[in-house]
This record gives structure tokens, sequence and C-alpha cells, in this order.
């Protein structure tokens, strides 16, 4: 069952210097929220809150709340471990364990949980690849590299290897920056099946991307070089597109800056 995410006052930190400053915001279940807005503005480093992973860098730190269903996520008791198998994450770049078969990879975050029977195991693999639309593809070669597939293909295997663990949240770092046009469109098509059992997050670059796949927007920005990034405006993304609150977020979205 997916999950609502409500954020509220959140500061995150790099050291001393502040990166991000109070923001709040609800991120609806079963949905896609889009976060955009130029290089800078925090977008990536906000998604990495959700999930604990902006505290795996050395001196980073966050204040604020964020709730998942109500519950504090930076709660004293949660262990960031716990936080990270409910968010799953895919990154900018495919990443395969270079090392691990196709099966593997889409078993390993299982296997991290415990010890699971290989019947098991084999029915979430395929389940999981099928999910991610990618088991016609790779069915007969299981066994072979990850590492040895397309690069569309890899962005696929890792979306498979993330929603295996039966997350409620996927967060998604700019996962088509590195694709061809076919590729992207290959994930995005993924991303609206895969919104009907997940809550999902999107950084992008592409106003095309945020415009076609995400139900809500998020517009990031800097009120000054060395500020920390604000959300400057969130809304429907068909409204955000065509009726901006702000003359900043128009701008940014018809190119005029950023």
């Amino acid at each position: 069952m997916s999950k609502q995410i409500q954020v509220s006052g959140l500061d995150a930190y790099y050291g001393a210097h502040k990166a991000i400053e109070d923001v709040s915001m609800t991120i609806e279940p079963r949905s896609i929220t889009a976060f955009i807005g130029p290089s800078g503005c925090g977008k990536s480093t906000f998604l990495r809150t959700l999930n604990r992973m902006h505290e795996v860098i050395p001196g980073a730190r966050v204040e604020g709340k964020v709730l998942l269903d109500g519950e504090d996520l930076y709660g004293s008791t949660v262990a960031p471990v716990s936080v990270r198998r409910m968010i799953g994450m895919v990154f900018q770049r495919p990443n395969p364990f270079p090392t691990m078969s196709i099966y593997e990879n889409v078993a390993a975050g299982l296997r991290l949980n415990g010890r699971v029977a290989k019947s098991q195991l084999d029915g979430i693999v395929e389940e999981s690849l099928k999910g991610a639309n990618l088991w016609n593809e790779v069915k007969d070669r299981l066994g072979k590299p990850g590492a040895g597939l397309s690069g569309g293909q890899q962005q696929r295997l890792c979306i498979a290897r993330a929603i295996a663990v039966k997350p409620q949240v996927l967060l998604m770092d700019e996962p088509c920056s590195a694709l061809d046009p076919i590729s992207t469109l290959a994930i995005e098509d993924l991303m609206a099946k895969l919104k009907d059992e997940f809550t999902i997050v999107i950084v992008t670059h592409n106003m095309q991307q945020a415009a076609r796949v995400s139900d809500r927007t998020a517009f990031f920005n800097l009120a000054a070089q060395g500020k920390p990034g604000k959300v400057v405006e969130m809304d429907e993304t068909s409204r955000m597109f065509t009726n901006p609150t702000e003359k900043a977020t128009e701008d940014y979205i018809t190119g005029r800056f950023g």
C-alpha cells in the first residue's frame, strides 16, 4: 500500500552550509510528483532527505519533520535502513551490481533482508522484472551479467531491484538523463504503470518529462547565489505549466532562465 509523505519545516545542511530551507509539502499516495528547478537549488538533496540517504554524507544533517503516514522517519527509534526499505531509490545513472547476474541483481535486496526460499525468490524476481517491463527481454538470460544490458535495460533492472523489496515509495533522481529518447519513453511508460502501486517522486531537468508524467510539480529555486534552495511553488502539474502563480516559475518553465 503506497503512503502519503508530509514534510514540514525541513532544512538540510552539508556541514555549516544550509542547502535547502523551510521546505513543507504533501506528497500524495499513488501519484507522481516532479521536482523541477535550476541546477544547485536543492532538488536532489531534498529527494535524498525523504529516505535518509542525505545523512550518509559526512557532516550532512536534517532539521524538520518527514512523516510517512504519520510516522516520523527521523524519530529516535527509527532505523535509517528500515526507512530505505520502505522508500526505494533509483539513481541518475543505471547502477546494476557489475559482478552479479540479472537474477542476482533483482534478488540482492531480498537476500539482505533475510533468508528467502528459492521458489519464493524465483517468483519475486519474475514478478519484479515483469513490473519493470523487462521480463520478456531477459527471461532467457537471467544468469548473464546485469552490466551486459543496454543503458535503458539497466535502468529498468535497477527499478526491478528497487521494487522487489516491496517499498511504498519510489524516489527517482533524474532516471532518464543518461538515456536515449526511446529508453526514456520506456521508463516514462513504466512510471505511469507503477504509480498504481507506488507513490513516485522524480527529480527531472526535462520540462516536457515533468509535464508528461507527473500529477503534481514542485518548483525549487535559489533566492540568490549561495543562499539555500526553497520551494517557490507547488501545484497540480497541468495548472503549474499553464498558469503558474509565481513569475519565477513561469520564467523557468518557459526557458527564460535556468
